[in-house]
């Protein structure tokens, strides 16, 4: 189970890194259906694509600790949850997005439970 964790962090980690510089890099590009969306929302994926390279610089941090912190890796799981619920509320009062946004809401719901409930994994396997 620790190990379990420590991979998941690391894999979400570098994925969300790359996928925060690329949004920084790329601009409107980088978002499905957003090509021609205008300066403001380039503007807007550049700023939350710094921001979510530092999520997943977080995510670094906390899967280098020995052990690995739960209360990190809980904050850092409900932050997810939280962007997920924020993609559900857009759907509930947009409408449906391009196809691959909604898949990135089933992950955005789905990986949270797994991170709460290996969270404790390497402290308890270090106790």
């Amino acid at each position: 189970m620790a190990r379990a964790l420590r991979m998941l962090a690391l894999t979400m980690g570098i994925a969300c890194v790359a996928i925060g510089l690329a949004h920084m890099l790329l601009g409107n590009a980088s978002i499905p259906g957003a090509e021609s969306a205008g300066v403001t929302i380039d503007s807007l994926g550049r700023f939350f694509g710094a921001i979510f390279a530092g999520y997943g610089l977080a995510w670094l941090w906390a899967a280098r600790q020995t052990p690995i912190p739960a209360r990190a890796v809980r904050w850092l799981a409900a932050v997810l949850l939280l962007g997920g619920l924020g993609r559900l509320l857009s759907l509930a009062a947009q409408g449906r997005p391009h196809w691959f946004q909604m898949a990135l809401t089933a992950v955005e719901l789905a990986l949270p439970p797994v991170y709460f409930w290996l969270a404790g994994a390497d402290e308890r396997a270090r106790a």
